[in-house]
């Protein structure tokens, strides 16, 4: 007999902080979409799943205008942001129109956008996707990574409690 999960006893607003306890690091995603024009969201769901195949996942929500381009392309970029890059992050995570306006960034091999100051950069094939509640997961399979050598053990921008922080040093 297969046992289904009993209704939750807790509304959103309790779920989100108690979701907000658990830090993430923050990351950028950017891809092309087929008319050449670079997209680029902001996500802190990101981690990974496999050293063998290596394999990342992360979730972008059903109703983002950026999820029909991001289901059907061949690949992606998951950029991890440095602490000093706040403004980048709230830059892909609420500007309309051209995010990547002024954004130092250089084609990854698939062609996609690697940006400048990101202390790593993985370059993933869009492997599989699953439709679960009101987002889609993502699993990338990483085709190429590196480390900024210049950022290696810098501060990565971290998100816990609904703001932004920086890790110090223990």
């Amino acid at each position: 007999m297969t046992r289904r999960a009993t209704p939750p006893n807790f509304d959103a607003a309790a779920f989100r902080q108690a979701l907000g306890q658990f830090a993430t690091g923050v990351t950028v995603i950017t891809t092309r979409a087929p008319d050449g024009k670079l997209i680029g969201i902001t996500a802190s769901s990101f981690n990974s799943v496999s050293l063998s195949p290596p394999l990342v996942l992360w979730s972008l929500a059903t109703r983002s205008a950026s999820m029909p381009v991001f289901r059907t392309n061949s690949h992606y970029v998951v950029n991890v942001l440095a602490a000093s890059q706040l403004d980048l992050c709230k830059r892909f995570a609420t500007v309309k129109g051209d995010r990547f306006e002024g954004v130092s960034h250089a084609a990854g091999n698939t062609g996609m956008p690697v940006l400048d100051g990101a202390i790593a950069w993985f370059e993933c094939h869009n492997r599989s996707r699953y439709d679960e509640g009101d987002h889609v997961i993502f699993v990338g399979e990483v085709e190429r990574c590196g480390v900024r050598e210049d950022l290696a053990g810098a501060a990565p921008l971290v998100f816990h409690a609904g703001a932004f922080h920086q890790l110090q040093s223990l």
